[in-house]
C-alpha cells in the first residue's frame, strides 16, 4: 500500500497516473460510514455495502420507528456474519431538529414570490399555504428578513428539492414567508434550518432519550451521533445520560457540529467530544458559501492534533440518483482525505439512493487514491511539533513507532492494546501502512457476573483513519510473559499474511507492553 506513495509536490509523470491501482485487502484506510434505510436494508445490500468498505452503520432516528431499525440492524448481524466483516454501530439522535409534517405525503408544489405560513398547529394539514412544524417558539426567535431552509429528506443542496424562504412578518406564533424559488416537496417530513439563529430546543430530547434508553442499551451502540451539538455542556449532559445505562458507559459521543453555535464553541466541544461529525448540509445554510472549505479544514486539523476522529458528511449528493459523482465532488473526496479527515459519512446516498453499494465503492476508491500522495512526512513533522516536548510516555512510543515504521519501510504496524488508546494514537500519526489493532479482553465483574471487554474498544477504532481491529483470544493478557506474546503475535501475522497486506521477507513494526515497559521492536518475516 505505501510502496506506490507519490508526492503531488515532486515531478511525476502524467502517465503515471492512469496506471491502474493494485486491489488491497483494505479498500482505503479513511473508513466510510454508511446510512441504512429503505434502499440499503436487506441482507444482501449490507452485505454488498460491507464488502464495498462499509466499516461503521448509522441509523438515523430522525425518521423511522425502533422497529423499523431493529430490523434493519437485524439484518446487518446476518450480513456481517456471512461477510466476516467487522461493523460499529452509531445511533444518529434527532436532536434540535425543525421539521415541517407533510400527514398526507401528498407532494407540494411552491412557486417563486408565493406567500407560505409556518404554524406551530400540527392538527393543519400542510399544502403550498400552509406549514405546520414542530416547535412552537420560531415566532419569538425569527424577525422580518430572517432566511429558513425547507428540505425534502435531508439536505440535498438542490433547488428542485428545497425552498429557501424569506420571513416577511411574524403574526402571533404564525411565520409568514415568501418563496424565493420555485421547488416540488414529497415527503412526509421535512428539515427545517433557520440560518444563525439560535432555536431554544434540548439537544437531547426525551423522544431521544427514550430511544437511546432502549434500541440503544438492547443493541450497545458503539457511537452516539449528538445532532446540532452547540456546546460542550451539551456532551457532558448526554455523557452523564449514557453513564447511567449500563454498558453505554463506553459509547462513545460524536459532536455533530451543525451551525454558528457549535462553531463558535468548537474547542471546548472538541474537548468534551470523542470524535466530531461536520455536518455540512446545515453548516453551508449557515455559513457564507466562501467559508465553508476553511472551516473545514480548521475543524479537521484541530481533530488530527487532538487525535479524536474526524469525520465529514454530504460529499457524493448527486449519487442518490446517478452512477457517477460529479468532478467537483470526486475532488471534494480527495481533498478531505488530504486535508486528513478520519471517516466520509454517507447520508441520503445509501439511505435511499439508487446505488449504495457503488457509492461506497467509488469513495472508498478515491479516498484510496488521495491517500496515496497525502504528504505523510509533512504532517508527521506538523505533528510532532504541534504535541511539543516533553511528549508523555505513551505519545512518544506511538510517533516513535511510525517513524520506525517509515524508516524501515514496513508492511503493517501490529499494536498490542486494551483500552484502543495506544492504537489510536498511532493512527494519530497517520502511518502510510494500515496499523493492526490486536485488542486484548480484560476480564470484569459487576459482583453478579463475569464478562470480557473488548468487542467495543475493536469496534470502535473502524471509525479511526489506517486502524484495523483484531479482537484477540481472552486468554492472553495485554501485559504478559514473552510465550504468550509471541503465540498472539503469531497470530495476528497469520491474519495479515491471509489478508495479503503482509508477505515474505516484510518488515513489520510492532507495538506492546512488556511488564511495565512500552516497547518497539522491528521484526524481519522469513519464507
Amino acid at each position: 500500500m505505501h510502496s506506490s506513495h507519490l508526492l503531488l509536490e515532486e515531478p511525476i509523470r502524467m502517465a503515471s497516473i492512469l496506471e491502474p491501482s493494485k486491489a488491497s485487502f483494505f479498500p482505503a484506510m479513511t473508513k466510510i460510514v454508511g446510512t441504512l434505510g429503505p434502499k440499503s436494508r436487506t441482507v444482501e445490500v449490507i452485505s454488498g455495502c460491507l464488502k464495498a468498505g462499509m466499516s461503521v452503520a448509522r441509523f438515523d432516528f430522525s425518521w423511522g420507528d425502533a422497529q423499523y431499525h431493529r430490523e434493519t440492524l437485524e439484518n446487518l448481524k446476518v450480513a456481517v456474519k456471512s461477510t466476516k466483516k467487522l461493523c460499529a454501530v452509531m445511533l444518529d439522535t434527532v436532536g434540535a431538529e425543525l421539521q415541517v409534517v407533510n400527514k398526507s405525503e401528498k407532494p407540494i408544489s411552491l412557486q417563486a414570490d408565493g406567500i407560505v405560513i409556518l404554524t406551530p398547529d400540527q392538527g393543519q394539514e400542510a399544502s403550498s399555504e400552509l406549514f405546520p412544524i414542530n416547535f412552537d417558539g420560531l415566532s419569538k426567535a425569527v424577525k422580518k428578513g430572517d432566511t429558513i431552509f425547507v428540505g425534502q429528506y435531508l439536505f440535498t443542496g438542490s433547488e428542485t428539492t428545497s425552498v429557501w424562504l424569506e420571513v416577511s412578518e411574524v403574526k402571533g406564533e404564525d411565520v409568514v414567508c415568501v418563496i424565493k424559488n420555485s421547488a416540488t416537496l414529497a415527503g412526509s417530513l421535512f428539515t427545517l434550518h433557520a440560518s444563525q439563529i439560535r432555536i431554544d430546543l434540548p439537544t437531547l430530547s426525551d423522544k431521544d432519550k427514550q430511544v437511546i434508553s432502549s434500541w440503544g442499551v438492547q443493541n450497545k451502540i458503539d457511537f452516539l451521533s449528538l445532532s446540532y451539538t452547540r456546546h460542550a455542556e451539551d456532551v457532558r449532559e448526554a455523557r452523564e445520560f449514557l453513564s447511567k445505562l449500563g454498558d453505554l458507559n463506553q459509547t462513545q459521543i460524536f459532536a455533530k457540529i451543525e451551525n454558528i453555535e457549535g462553531l463558535n464553541h468548537f474547542d471546548e466541544i472538541l474537548q468534551a467530544a470523542d470524535g466530531i461529525i461536520l455536518s455540512r448540509g446545515n453548516l453551508g445554510i449557515d455559513l457564507p458559501p466562501e467559508k465553508v472549505f476553511l472551516f473545514q479544514k480548521a475543524a479537521v486539523y484541530k481533530c488530527n492534533m487532538a487525535g479524536k476522529p474526524a469525520v465529514v458528511t454530504r460529499v457524493v449528493d448527486s449519487m442518490t440518483d446517478n452512477l457517477r459523482p460529479t468532478r467537483a465532488e470526486a475532488t471534494d473526496v480527495a481533498n478531505a482525505v488530504l486535508d486528513g479527515t478520519d471517516a466520509i459519512l454517507l447520508g441520503a446516498e445509501t439511505l435511499r439512493g439508487l446505488y449504495p453499494v457503488e457509492t461506497i465503492s467509488i469513495v472508498g476508491k478515491i479516498c484510496a487514491e488521495a491517500e496515496k500522495v497525502f504528504n505523510q512526512d509533512l504532517y508527521f513533522k506538523k505533528t510532532n511539533k504541534y504535541v511539543g516536548e516533553p511528549m508523555t510516555h505513551l505519545e512518544s512510543i506511538a510517533s516513535s513507532a511510525v517513524r520506525a515504521a517509515i524508516k524501515v519501510k514496513a508492511s503493517v504496524i501490529i499494536c498490542f492494546t486494551s483500552s484502543g488508546r495506544a492504537a489510536r494514537l498511532i493512527a494519530k500519526y497517520r502511518p502510510t501502512m494500515p496499523v493492526l489493532s490486536v485488542v486484548i479482553p480484560r476480564l470484569k465483574t459487576n459482583q453478579l457476573k463475569w464478562s470480557f471487554s473488548g468487542a467495543f474498544e475493536a469496534r470502535q477504532s473502524l471509525i479511526v483513519r489506517g486502524l484495523f481491529p483484531m479482537l484477540a483470544d481472552p486468554r492472553h493478557p495485554a501485559e504478559s510473559t514473552s510465550a504468550t506474546n509471541e503465540s498472539i503475535l503469531k497470530v495476528a501475522l497469520d491474519h495479515g499474511k491471509t489478508s495479503g497486506i503482509i508477505k515474505s521477507h516484510d518488515r513489520v513494526v510492532v507495538c506492546q507492553k512488556v511488564g511495565d515497559a512500552s516497547v518497539v521492536k522491528i521484526i524481519e518475516l522469513e519464507d
